[in-house]
């Protein structure tokens, strides 16, 4: 046989397009040459491929080999095709029989040795494959971080000499004990408790609404109040992925090569440094990487000193805050990401942190608070749905507070509203359609005056006017009502009221 057809994957963002390896041997001088629009990375497998036969004790065959990647209009990167084109060069000059290559895809980059080493993007494959009623043969240092997300079973190989016994039907692969992982679970790893805060009711309260119903929340306050903290305590309420999103978060960290957190199966918590970019955080790059934005899909995004980031940077949020997903252009194609996360920020009401602070003298200017608060865009603010202002604790508070309500407890509330959304409309309130709002969040007359009397005095658009609604539906929720009741919309046109800090209170 002078002809093999192998099945691989290519990598696309998330997304595994299948790619059929054509390679076809001939008479003429030696020669090997590869087309189907492959980079460089791919093209240099032809020097891993031909060692790594030599070394595994097979004949590297004397003839013009052509290696077709087909489809040619799909890019091709990486070094995942190494294993592919090796057994097709095998099976098309005869050392191996390829009956059972229709049943199965390859992937795995070679060593001169034969050995295979890890590669990224492994989880998109498996799901792609999985739906095609094909087997996935990739390397064993990869069949760990994925094997509890198999349905038909993974095939790990360590080296060339196990995946081309596989074919002849002599090797039976299995996972080796280091290579297992724990079974798939949601709870999350210690990342402290509520009970940890002391104080601060509002805050704690804003924080549970904000799990409840997956709303955006700017904390405001003085430097040492607990900001950051009481952020970092929101996964512990939250509740866990479900079968969609686990799948989805856990394909991104695999195209980001960021397996052990792949292995950690819980809401993800990202914080990036306020020196980050744009393209860090929204993802780009030559190889086009997911940026923080996609890397806390499902979970929460915390910038800590909001202002403290470039505005442009900033800015970029917009679009994923509304769509849930980041669009990646390149000349030849397009990239998608999921990027629908939980928003928290904290910032603090003037350059030195102490603005109106009983305790210390603050010194800035109205021209300087205003020209920190302008950092942040209003169209920006306009998409934050509560708004707290973290005071200072009274002297002595530390010292003499009683223990608070722990992460358990709150999470228990939490996971009803949740449900009670789910059960409604299949959706968070957070993430709630237009279309679905007029039926699930309708008003009654004194919440109409409400809201219309609250849209004069703080100049509402209609998008703050339908997460104000949003809010006061979540509250709703946490109280097991099945309408909006006017002091739920009250308390949700509090958290709103916070979007002074826009404006100069000096003025």
């Amino acid at each position: 046989m002078q002809l093999a057809l192998v099945y691989s994957r290519a990598r696309i963002g998330i997304d595994a397009p299948l790619i059929t390896i054509e390679v076809h041997l001939s008479n003429g001088l030696p020669a090997f040459h590869m087309v189907g629009l492959p980079e460089a990375s791919v093209r240099e497998s032809r020097d891993r491929v031909r060692s790594a036969l030599i070394n595994a004790q097979f004949e590297f065959p004397a003839r013009r080999i052509t290696v077709n990647l087909a489809p040619a209009d799909i890019p091709k990167d990486g070094s995942r095709f190494d294993l592919a084109i090796a057994l097709g060069i095998l099976v098309a000059s005869g050392q191996i029989n390829g009956s059972k290559l229709r049943e199965l895809e390859f992937i795995g980059e070679l060593g001169l040795t034969a050995e295979l080493r890890r590669i990224d993007s492994c989880l998109p494959a498996l799901i792609q494959c999985e739906t095609q009623q094909r087997q996935l043969v990739l390397p064993g240092a990869n069949a760990g971080e994925i094997h509890d997300f198999s349905k038909r079973g993974l095939l790990p190989v360590r080296n060339l000499g196990e995946a081309a016994a596989l074919l002849q039907g002599q090797f039976t692969p299995e996972l080796t004990t280091h290579e297992q992982r724990p079974p798939l679970h949601n709870e999350s790893k210690s990342m402290g408790d509520f009970a940890d805060i002391v104080g601060q009711a509002t805050a704690r309260r804003a924080l549970e609404i904000a799990a409840a119903g997956n709303h955006n929340l700017l904390f405001s306050g003085p430097p040492g109040t607990g900001k950051t903290l009481m952020a970092s305590r929101l996964p512990t309420i939250l509740p866990p992925l479900n079968r969609r999103e686990l799948l989805e978060t856990c394909s991104i960290y695999s195209v980001a090569n960021e397996g052990e957190l792949l292995y950690q199966r819980q809401r993800p918590f990202r914080a990036p440094h306020h020196t980050a970019s744009a393209v860090a955080l929204i993802g780009g790059g030559n190889q086009a990487k997911p940026g923080e934005v996609s890397l806390a899909h499902g979970g929460v995004l915390f910038l800590d000193e909001l202002p403290e980031y470039p505005r442009k940077v900033l800015d970029v949020l917009r679009e994923p805050l509304e769509s849930g997903e980041v669009a990646i252009a390149r000349a030849n194609f397009k990239l998608r990401y999921p990027a629908r996360f939980q928003l928290i920020a904290a910032m603090n009401p003037c350059p030195c942190g102490y603005y109106k602070d009983p305790l210390h003298e603050c010194r800035c200017t109205p021209d300087q608070i205003v020209r920190y608060r302008s950092r942040v865009s209003g169209p920006l603010l306009d998409r934050i749905d509560l708004f707290v202002h973290v005071p200072r604790l009274a002297p002595g508070t530390l010292q003499q507070a009683q223990t608070s309500e722990n992460s358990r407890d709150i999470r228990q509330r939490v996971l009803a509203a949740r449900k009670r959304q789910l059960d409604r409309a299949g959706a968070s309130n957070g993430q709630l359609p237009l279309s679905d709002m007029k039926r699930d969040c309708s008003l009654n007359q004194s919440c109409h005056d409400l809201l219309i009397k609250a849209e004069r005095r703080l100049g509402l658009s209609a998008r703050a006017q339908h997460r104000i609604i949003k809010v006061a539906r979540t509250i709703a929720d946490l109280d097991s009502s099945e309408n909006i009741k006017q002091h739920h919309l009250s308390e949700a046109l509090g958290y709103r009221d916070g979007v002074s800090l826009r404006r100069s209170e000096h003025s």
